[in-house]
């Protein structure tokens, strides 16, 4: 029923947009809005604040881990990729935003000094033994090494971090080579297709300091996804899958955005095709509004809580159209990006249609997300095209 009235709330905010397109009463408030440029820097202004406000971090923190401990670490990470775009295109603003990579950094490592991976990770982390004896995640070290290469490519003058950098590079390293299927595991005999790509891009950026050359296992991860790693029926790739590479989970829209965003870095046509591919099965558009869902017409995964609820007769789902943002954005599809964020004004409606959305619409993993497509940009142009 929760999810029922959320949707129904949509439906009337569609419904007013509708109207609006022949003008109304509320037509003035959705042309003063804010701009894409302002509700990024009021979202970054905002997550800042939530950070550095010491009682506001303590409660956000509790907030994002009564949902998901995993959201705590990615909310790190999402706002440290944002605030190094926010320093590349704003280079007066960088020390300001590097204050805060490196704080965030710090008290990341000090969690995971305290509880190990662990303590990022859901419980069933504990239920087997991992595959590799080493027991690390490719989710915690992939995306802390790329917040640590994010750092380096505004501003390279710490060598303390730098040398944490190629630490972590050095364990991204050593997962792939005792993978037996070049796929590093976040959980115990499962692994992630959002964490791999990330882990990718991480050892990219590392190529792009350090001059290294991890293009072999790009290679193989490309040719791979060729092949097993891709479901049939649509040529896209699947979300997750066992350590051996057998597929868990088909593709699902908050999962191959963000990897179809990854691979603008790692191979162009394989970027395209899921791209192109993610668009045609998942993209809804209306009223010149647009969303995403999290499965195609034809499939539908297990829901869980990286999913997120499903908004009905629309099959809306806020996770995926929030990493649909910074996917359009990879890939210079202006006309889409711009209705999906013409669709944030939807949300925006939702509080005064109710108030007891306020905290719905406000929630902070659901802002970093946005505010990450929104500034998405800078940060990949500095680690630049892959080999072609």
């Amino acid at each position: 029923m929760h999810t029922l009235r959320i949707a129904v709330r949509l439906l009337v905010a569609l419904a007013i947009l509708a109207a609006l397109a022949t003008g109304g009463a509320l037509g003035a408030w959705f042309a003063t809005g804010p701009t894409t440029e302002e509700r990024a820097h009021a979202l970054l202004l905002r997550s800042e604040s939530l950070w550095t406000d010491p009682d506001r971090r303590a409660q956000t923190v509790r907030t994002l881990r009564a949902g998901n401990p995993e959201w705590d670490f990615m909310w790190r990470t999402f706002l440290a990729l944002s605030a190094a775009d926010r320093a590349l295109a704003h280079p007066d603003e960088a020390d300001r935003w590097l204050a805060l990579i490196d704080d965030l950094h710090a008290d990341t490592v000090a969690r995971e000094a305290e509880g190990g991976h662990e303590h990022f990770l859901l419980p069933y982390a504990r239920r087997q033994p991992w595959k590799d004896p080493a027991a690390r995640s490719v989710f915690i070290d992939g995306e802390l090494a790329m917040l640590l290469g994010a750092r380096r490519l505004v501003r390279d003058d710490d060598p303390t971090l730098t040398a944490a950098h190629r630490q972590r590079v050095a364990h991204l390293e050593a997962a792939f080579a005792a993978a037996p299927a070049g796929l590093p595991a976040s959980y115990p005999d499962e692994t992630w297709m959002f964490c791999i790509t990330n882990a990718l891009v991480a050892l990219r950026m590392a190529d792009r300091l350090d001059g290294t050359d991890h293009q072999p296992l790009v290679d193989r991860f490309v040719a791979d996804a060729d092949g097993p790693l891709t479901e049939p029926s649509t040529g896209l790739l699947g979300s997750d899958f066992t350590s051996d590479g057998e597929m868990l989970d088909g593709p699902e829209g908050s999962s191959l955005w963000l990897v179809a965003a990854n691979l603008r870095l790692l191979d162009a046509d394989l970027a395209d095709a899921q791209y192109e591919g993610a668009s045609t099965h998942l993209y809804r558009q209306l009223f010149g509004l647009g969303w995403s869902t999290e499965w195609g017409p034809d499939w539908r995964g297990p829901s869980d809580i990286d999913s997120g609820p499903m908004l009905p007769i629309l099959d809306a789902s806020p996770s995926a159209s929030a990493f649909a943002l910074l996917a359009t954005r990879a890939h210079g599809d202006e006309a889409r990006h711009q209705a999906l964020a013409r669709a944030l004004r939807v949300a925006d409606l939702l509080p005064w249609v109710d108030p007891r959305y306020a905290e719905l619409a406000q929630h902070p993993m659901g802002d970093v997300i946005v505010l990450h497509g929104l500034t998405f940009g800078p940060l990949w142009e500095a680690v630049g095209p892959p080999r072609s």
